[in-house]
């Protein structure tokens, strides 16, 4: 089968959010598409909204018939990547891949150059993953999530915790850990999940909050103790590590990925875009990627994206209030 090339271009980035959707000219939406597409994502290559994109782009190539460009603008948060598409022509040629920063952002930070709400149009739902995971050094006390849970209680505020930094994926979700179980740990942010892992295997910090991927290989190695994973399910890739449900406490932790693009996108293109990217999710190919990075693939309508993404503006906003969260 003849592969359509992706080019790869890269520059810098700053948050996001999202929107309803925009309705256009029906007739830009005819010969649509008659030029590559551009795929903007807020983070460098090898992140997981980077292999989110890369693990559909190019069957989405195929089905459209024309190129899909991949866009990495990293750095500051997804901002300015998130910025350049709700700034872009709003002809379905510039879209973007939002993952988790798109309902952090608006709480996370005082002032965002779009709004959140009405400068994008959701595309499609494109997977899901529960794969934060919550870890300590080995020679902790605590070798099970109840366990850690009684420690905290029993020492309110004494327990340190690391994680990737200020409005990190883990970081938010410890915080809601933290609120679901009624227990006090302090959280010692760092510049990086790899530096804050470090930290947890070297017993600079117990206890540590990071991404399935980042703990594995140490974990497999005996350098960490795995107490829970964010997940409904225990993962196929580590299946020994129960889910914090198993450790009493009922947390969603899932972290969705879709595409959006500028509102005012005309709904056919829109609509065009959704088909082409729900033909490609129903490829067994495709499927095998997520399942192989621990992801569950979604595909939807516009209308479901734009539901997930205010139920999880809803939860996680909460989270990020009550904690008093802010970017680093």
């Amino acid at each position: 089968m003849t592969r359509l090339p992706i080019a790869v271009p890269a520059t810098a980035a700053v948050v996001a959010a999202f929107a309803a959707f925009g309705a256009g000219a029906p007739a830009a939406a005819q010969n649509y598409p008659a030029q590559p597409i551009r795929a903007v994502v807020g983070y460098a290559a090898g992140g997981g909204a980077d292999g989110m994109m890369r693990a559909i782009a190019n069957e989405l190539a195929e089905v459209l018939g024309q190129p899909i460009v991949i866009d990495n603008r990293p750095g500051g948060g997804t901002v300015i990547a998130t910025r350049l598409v709700a700034e872009a022509k709003a002809d379905g040629y510039t879209i973007y891949v939002a993952d988790p920063a798109i309902y952090f952002n608006p709480f996370l930070l005082q002032k965002l150059p779009y709004d959140a709400l009405r400068d994008f149009a959701p595309v499609v739902p494109v997977s899901s993953s529960s794969t934060s995971m919550l870890v300590v050094h080995p020679s902790f006390p605590a070798k099970t999530l109840r366990q850690l849970v009684a420690m905290a209680r029993a020492q309110p505020g004494q327990l340190n915790y690391a994680s990737g930094g200020n409005g990190t994926l883990p970081h938010v979700l410890t915080e809601m850990m933290k609120s679901v179980a009624k227990i006090n740990l302090t959280h010692v942010p760092y510049k990086s999940t790899g530096q804050a892992i470090y930290a947890a295997t070297s017993g600079e910090v117990p206890i540590a909050a990071g991404g399935l991927f980042a703990v594995k290989g140490l974990a497999e190695a005996g350098k960490l103790q795995p107490l829970a994973i964010a997940s409904v399910k225990r993962s196929t890739l580590m299946p020994q590590v129960p889910t914090f449900a198993e450790g009493g406490l009922a947390i969603d932790g899932a972290s969705y990925r879709g595409l959006v693009a500028p509102a005012r996108t005309p709904r056919e293109v829109i609509l065009k875009l959704n088909a082409a990217a729900n033909k490609v999710l129903h490829m067994p190919a495709v499927r095998k990627r997520f399942t192989d990075i621990g992801g569950d693939v979604l595909g939807g309508t516009p209308e479901d994206y734009a539901r997930i993404l205010q139920a999880e503006l809803d939860k996680w906003g909460t989270v990020i209030r009550t904690a008093g969260i802010r970017s680093n």
